[in-house]
């Protein structure tokens, strides 16, 4: 994927020079993706240098979640939605998605979009 080799090449240095502290935020439903998907995403990221906010790894107990999760969207270069079955019904979910659309809008957030077991058509009509 091209996007993703961008990211790689140079993420640590090309990050910090535009002040971002994650190359990649990833959204996701954790019921449906988090053990699997997610987890294998997360380790191919990782062994490609790619800096990646994973919520259960950088989000410690007590802290404000929705301002975490609001700053590490704006610390990324980019965002990774993996729309599944049970995305949209979360509300955690959809505060993301808008925070993730308000960053592309207003800066050169780039958003990657991936349909784990379903359809780009069926996303499209919720």
């Amino acid at each position: 994927m091209v996007v993703l080799s961008q990211l790689s090449e140079g993420s640590s240095s090309l990050s910090s020079i535009h002040g971002h502290i994650y190359d990649i935020f990833l959204s996701f439903r954790g019921i449906d993706t988090r053990n699997n998907f997610i987890a294998y995403l997360h380790e191919a990221l990782t062994k490609a240098n790619i800096t990646t906010f994973l919520d259960n790894e950088e989000i410690k107990a007590g802290e404000d979640l929705k301002l975490e999760l609001e700053s590490a969207i704006k610390a990324s270069r980019a965002s990774i939605i993996v729309l599944s079955i049970n995305y949209a019904t979360s509300t955690w979910c959809l505060d993301e998605l808008v925070l993730i659309l308000e960053q592309r809008m207003t800066s050169n957030h780039i958003v990657i979009p991936i349909f784990y077991h379903v359809e780009p058509t069926h996303v499209r009509k919720q």
